[in-house]
């Protein structure tokens, strides 16, 4: 079991909402990553996801929590297992668009003896779709690579890598949208927090901020992907395996993480 050494708290604007929040993330004496508001407890599983519409939102017939990717992407990072999260509001602080903050933190506070359990599959998974896919291959080694095909100069049938030596760059990797669509979507009730300091923009001839990273929006997307596959308890950072994505999304990553959570092969 891993856990962090002492408490961290963390708080910023929602970036659905737009409201003020805070998290309050304690060292666990059980295994499981456990979110509470208002009393109420949800487990960070896979079999507990509701909705996928913009976020992965988590929760039970007593509560619910969103935008959680970012959250549990940190925590694979660190390789930790064991937390219990209080929130002021039922949706995860944004702070700066990626997971930077939460690693940064659970680092500060100290970590025990992290999850290095390595994990694999058998037989191959895949999801097949039209224009999207997303494969799970048996590999001794792992291997990860996400497709994009967004309507922008940069990010046209592009392709990008995990690069687990330099993880940094995932880490790192904001949150995204067009700019274009962003009144469209407040309108609709989303994004209410989004901001220059939380979000990249894609605009026609470029981006809103100058980008942490080449190719950031398609490495936020490998960040989603490690924080959803992290629901089924695979950390893709221990995974032994070929993982290809193309087009995809959270809605994508849990249907297809519900299906590894069954197939996923322990090792020492």
């Amino acid at each position: 079991m891993a856990t962090i050494k002492k408490e961290v708290i963390l708080s910023s604007v929602a970036l659905m909402t737009g409201l003020d929040c805070e998290a309050k993330v304690s060292p666990a004496d059980k295994k499981g990553i456990r979110f509470h508001f208002n009393g109420k407890i949800v487990e960070a599983d896979i079999d507990n996801v509701l909705s996928t519409e913009h976020c992965t939102v988590i929760g039970n017939s007593e509560v619910k929590v969103m935008l959680i990717e970012h959250f549990m992407a940190a925590c694979a990072i660190c390789k930790i297992n064991a937390l219990d999260v209080y929130l002021s509001h039922y949706e995860l602080p944004i702070l700066d668009g990626s997971s930077k903050k939460w690693v940064e933190a659970f680092k500060n506070a100290g970590i025990t003896t992290p999850d290095e359990i390595k994990c694999t599959v058998k037989e191959p998974l895949m999801y097949l779709n039209g224009k999207t896919h997303l494969i799970v291959l048996p590999s001794n080694s792992l291997n990860v690579t996400y497709g994009v095909n967004f309507k922008h100069k940069d990010l046209k049938n592009r392709w990008s890598p995990l690069d687990i030596n330099n993880i940094d760059e995932i880490t790192n990797a904001r949150t995204f949208g067009y700019l274009s669509e962003l009144e469209m979507y407040q309108k609709a009730g989303y994004a209410l927090g989004a901001s220059l300091e939380n979000t990249v923009g894609l605009t026609q001839d470029g981006y809103t901020t100058e980008l942490n990273t080449e190719y950031e929006p398609i490495k936020h997307k490998i960040l989603d992907l490690i924080g959803d596959f992290y629901l089924a308890g695979c950390n893709i950072l221990n995974f032994r395996g070929e993982i290809i994505v193309k087009e995809a999304g959270h809605t994508v990553h849990t249907i297809v993480a519900k299906e590894l959570k069954n197939k996923l092969v322990m090792e020492a």
